[in-house]
């Protein structure tokens, strides 16, 4: 072969690299992991992003970083209130703590238990549908699982959001994450964090979990709303119909306040002067919720 045809072997061989190089650049910036094996076959792994997990939603953005911190503030700011939901989604209550927030056009974020999900995929693709959000409540809702290894933390964690994302389908992600009764630790939030999901707390436990009654329900949320905006119910683990009834007179109420729901922080801070060094998941004392 003669030095010519050598060189411009070389050439083409170099605008290739070049081209695929280029390739790979401006698919990782459009949330494509691209591997260039032999020959120069591509294998894609697609990673879909929700608007505003970049700095401003727009393509060629980088995704924010998610806070480790247990995040307890409404996004919408002001007197705004975070309804939370645990537990579910189960087949007699969900679908009536959906129909009390349509009712009362209010948003909730449902805590969900993986195997519970894959179980009622129809039912976390309403509340997907009714504009609600998606967190996850591990696999085996296991409240000592801060004593346990990481690695079985990460398994209860990530199987679960794996089996949440598969029963919503059509994209939809898992933007927060909830220990079952709070068993926050570093190693659980730093794991949530780098999956794209905010820890995720709680201000007033209503203790609906204990059937305390209708009453006892709503007075909890009105004596202790001023501890912060995020309101722990529950739509599984038994028979929830003071819950029902309980979420319906709270959400009048708060219309009464003039105080709107939202959905918890997920890339702010929670305050000013968060720290993420806290594993407590109540801003204002130790709770036992489930």
């Amino acid at each position: 072969m003669s030095f010519l045809a050598r060189a411009n072997k070389k050439g083409v061989r170099a605008g290739a690299a070049v081209v695929a190089s280029a390739a790979a650049v401006a698919a990782t910036v459009w949330g494509v992991a691209v591997l260039v094996g032999p020959g120069g076959t591509a294998a894609s792994q697609h990673n879909v992003a929700r608007p505003g997990d970049g700095d401003d939603g727009r393509p060629g953005q980088q995704p924010q970083k998610i806070p480790q911190g247990i995040a307890h503030a409404s996004e919408s700011g002001g007197n705004a209130v975070n309804i939370t939901i645990d537990d579910g989604p189960d087949p007699r209550w969900t679908p009536k703590v959906l129909d009390v927030l349509r009712r009362h056009d209010a948003k909730a974020t449902f805590c969900m238990v993986g195997p519970q999900a894959k179980a009622h995929p129809d039912l976390v693709k309403k509340v997907v549908a009714a504009g609600h959000r998606l967190c996850d409540h591990t696999m085996n809702h296991d409240t000592a699982m801060d004593k346990k290894p990481v690695a079985y933390q990460e398994q209860q964690i990530l199987d679960a959001k794996k089996l949440i994302e598969e029963a919503a389908g059509g994209g939809a992600k898992v933007e927060y994450y909830r220990a079952p009764g709070g068993a926050f630790t570093p190693d659980s939030r730093r794991i949530a964090a780098a999956h794209g999901m905010r820890p995720l707390g709680w201000n007033v436990d209503t203790k609906d979990f204990d059937k305390p009654g209708t009453a006892a329900i709503v007075n909890a949320v009105k004596r202790e709303i001023g501890n912060g905006p995020t309101v722990l119910f529950h739509d599984g683990g038994g028979n929830r119909a003071q819950t029902v009834d309980a979420l319906d007179q709270v959400l009048s109420w708060l219309k009464e306040q003039g105080r709107p729901t939202g959905f918890p922080v997920r890339n702010a801070p929670d305050s000013p002067d968060a720290s993420d060094t806290s594993d407590a998941p109540d801003a204002s004392a130790a709770s036992t919720a489930p």
